[in-house]
């Protein structure tokens, strides 16, 4: 890039320049100096008959060849980083070197093949083609977008574009022109910088019996939030750390646990190893919430409402995307595939998908499905489920593509379409689509032309995609009841349902199979519930009515009920990552019984834990393991095997834990027994004064004054028996 680009830029060809580059003036330093030595005000003349003595006013003038000395940078230093720039406005603006010279009977062709290839960055608001005296153009030319992120997309994406065998384009911003003029002539080397040992990230999955961690969030003082960090050991939980005002807010794990996320005014703190030192910082003030993707290598952070996106690498800290947020809906969350190696939006019936080794758009254009609501990655494949809504004569549909080729690998079509809900297997195996439909429709006409369509009533459709059969197969299962929740089974082939009214609803157990339609297992009825949570290793689920603390843990592998129970006010349920507990918690919405329970997979409450301004109970999550499947089919065919010397370790560490709690009650009734003993002695030896002050009576016992008694007899009712005698 050369300076005369600027120099040939033409202000009045551009007017959007002429309201964002101001004109910027310092008063001049003799203006400064006029303030230093202007001469002060005459004095205030003396009231008649005051008697007054001021003394003589010094004297502020420069003396005689004075030199001034500091320099502008030194005195408003502050204010003259300040100053505008050439480059200032102008972030939507780039520059596009070494296009062909022509003549006005070609230039209608150029700036057609120019604005065609720069229009898939974004929108275009003008181009401004540079002419000498015989009106050629000049090889270049300035490209204004509608934004800074199309602008910065057309840079990344068509610099050094081939148009020609004789032309490749060079793409620039404008900004860039300040930025490359204030590089240094000389080249100085950078300076080394001391190697950093960094902490084990990774140590909490050596733990020799896999015993899970957990953190606990609580609000010790107003503004004041601690997070405790504990081992899930038996009979007790072993609490590792635990720092006071952690958080502003509350905390977050990473998908894999290796990292979590903690919140402040300043931006937010991703923290991880045995001690949970500082990982990495990232500078977005006020940010609400943040995402981490699938593979913890990206960071997102959310802004307050209208305000940016950022996507940060977590490992260097270093800024990689950042959008503009449209309220925060969910159609502008970003969402990521399942290998970190696509992140997505939906915008303005556009799913625009971006490639994270370059941060831009794939493939240079965004997808355009007319009328799309909302779609969905699948957890184990880079293919994107997708649903449109229906129009007149045009039904609705749902649709599977692949990623990257973006080929369509299903479609379902639909009818009286109200809405849709994507609902992906965490194995990836099976994807269910719940559709609300109208029951009934008919047509009332107010006049000849016009007519109204109503609906009457309400029924569900879970359409069923077989992921992993040829050509994906799709079965359908309908309901006509009222849906309250669905939850599919995330390791094996189930998904439950529960509908009809809150009161009363119907638990439906259904079973698919390879080449067969869903079977319904398992019906139960009459359950007060209306949230499902499925164990993270599948077979067992809790039936959870959050409203009254009801849970109810069923083991679907014979549909038995294996326990019931309460925990009042209760709106977490939290399974550990092993599928061995499950935590139940009341937050701080409740006045009172703040706290948590904690469960076996069984319905055993093995812990009861009150804690005043509880807020938070997360578990710390686990990475796949990295076994094979066939390695772990052995494992559960030879369980057996392993039992014995899972339940002798068991009973030592309850024989260690049993053995210190002995040692604990005995040091304890040694103390009570050291201390009892002072006591009586005490007593014993103020003795004589009691009998003193009792006129030499002994009232030490009861005997004392067989006078002073009273006798009372009460009769209590244990227990009524009635036995009919035929």
């Amino acid at each position: 890039m050369c300076g005369n680009r600027i120099a040939a830029f033409s202000f009045h060809s551009f007017p959007v320049f002429l309201s964002n580059v101001a004109k910027f003036c310092l008063p001049d330093r003799s203006e400064f100096s006029l303030l230093q030595t202007h001469p002060r005000q005459p004095r205030m003349a003396k009231k008649k008959g005051e008697d007054q003595d001021f003394e003589e006013e010094p004297n502020f003038d420069d003396p005689e060849g004075f030199v001034d000395d500091v320099s502008d940078e030194e005195l408003l230093g502050d204010f003259l980083r300040q100053k505008p720039c050439e480059s200032d406005g102008v972030e939507n603006v780039i520059v596009v070197d070494n296009i062909p010279v022509v003549g006005a009977a070609r230039f209608p062709k150029l700036k057609g093949i120019i604005e065609k290839i720069f229009k898939n960055a974004g929108t275009i608001v003008n181009v401004h083609y540079p002419k000498d005296e015989e009106d050629n153009t000049k090889g270049y030319a300035f490209v204004e977008y509608k934004n800074q992120e199309s602008a910065e997309e057309a840079v990344k994406s068509l610099n050094n574009y081939r148009l020609d065998k004789h032309y490749t384009l060079l793409v620039n911003r404008f900004a860039d022109f300040q930025k490359y003029s204030d590089i240094p002539k000389e080249w100085s080397p950078p300076q080394p910088q001391p190697y950093k040992v960094q902490n084990d990230l990774y140590n909490f999955l050596l733990e020799a019996d896999a015993q899970d961690q957990f953190c606990v969030v609580s609000e010790t003082v107003p503004g004041s939030v601690q997070v405790q960090f504990c081992q899930n050991t038996q009979p007790e939980p072993t609490e590792l750390l635990k720092r006071e005002r952690f958080t502003d807010t509350y905390v977050k794990w990473s998908p894999k646990g290796t990292y979590i996320v903690t919140f402040h005014k300043q931006g937010v703190v991703v923290w991880g190893g045995s001690s949970f030192v500082k990982v990495n910082k990232f500078a977005h003030s006020n940010a609400q919430f943040v995402d981490i993707s699938p593979c913890e290598q990206y960071l997102v952070t959310y802004g307050p409402n209208g305000q940016k996106i950022v996507i940060w690498d977590i490992r260097t800290g270093a800024e990689k995307r950042t959008f503009v947020s449209d309220g925060m809906s969910n159609a502008s969350m970003l969402r990521w595939s399942h290998d970190d190696r696509y992140v997505a939006r939906l915008v303005d019936s556009q799913i625009q998908i971006y490639d994270t080794t370059t941060f831009f758009l794939l493939d240079m254009k965004s997808i355009r499905v007319e009328g799309i609501r909302n779609f969905s990655w699948s957890p184990t494949d880079n293919i994107i489920a997708y649903w449109v809504a229906e129009e007149v004569d045009v039904p609705a549909k749902v649709t599977l593509m692949a990623i990257p080729k973006k080929t369509e690998l299903r479609t379902k079509n639909l009818f009286n379409v109200a809405d849709c809900k994507i609902h992906w297997q965490k194995s990836g195996d099976y994807l269910c689509v719940k559709v609300d439909r109208f029951s009934k429709s008919k047509k009332e006409k107010k006049d000849k032309k016009d007519s109204d369509v109503k609906f009457l009533g309400m029924f569900y459709n879970f359409e069923i995609f077989h992921m992993r059969e040829k050509d994906i197969p799709v079965d359908s299962v309908e309901v006509k009841e009222t849906i309250l929740a669905f939850a599919w089974e995330p390791v094996g082939s189930k998904f439950s349902i529960i509908h009809g009214e809150p009161s009363s609803a119907n638990v439906s157990f259904y079973e698919t199979n390879k080449g067969q339609e869903p079977v319904l297992v398992k019906k139960l009825e009459k359950k007060v519930c209306g949230h499902l949570f499925w164990s993270p290793r599948g077979q067992f689920i809790v039936l959870a009515n959050l409203q009254m603390g009801t849970f109810e843990f069923v083991d679907t592998n014979d549909f038995s009920i294996m326990k019931t129970g309460d925990h009042y006010r209760a709106s977490e349920v939290e399974w550990d990552p092993t599928g061995r507990y499950v935590v139940t918690g009341t937050s701080g919405k409740a006045k009172e019984d703040q706290g948590y329970y904690m469960w076996s997979f069984q319905g055993r409450i093995l812990k009861r834990v009150n804690l005043k301004n509880f807020m938070l109970f997360l578990w710390r999550p686990r990475p796949p393991t990295l076994l094979s499947d066939a390695k772990q089919k052995e494992i559960l065919k030879n369980l057996k095997k392993y039992y014995s010397q899972f339940e002798s370790k068991d009973r030592l560490r309850m024989t260690r834990a049993s053995k210190e709690l002995i040692e604990k009650r005995a040091k304890l009734r040694e103390q009570f027994t050291e201390y009892r003993s002072k006591r009586v002695k005490e007593w014993e030896d103020q003795k004589k004064r009691r009998m003193q002050l009792r006129n030499n009576v002994d009232t030490d016992t009861l005997e004392a004054d067989p006078d002073n008694v009273e006798e009372e007899i009460v009769e209590i009712l244990v227990r009524e028996d009635t036995t009919v005698i035929e």
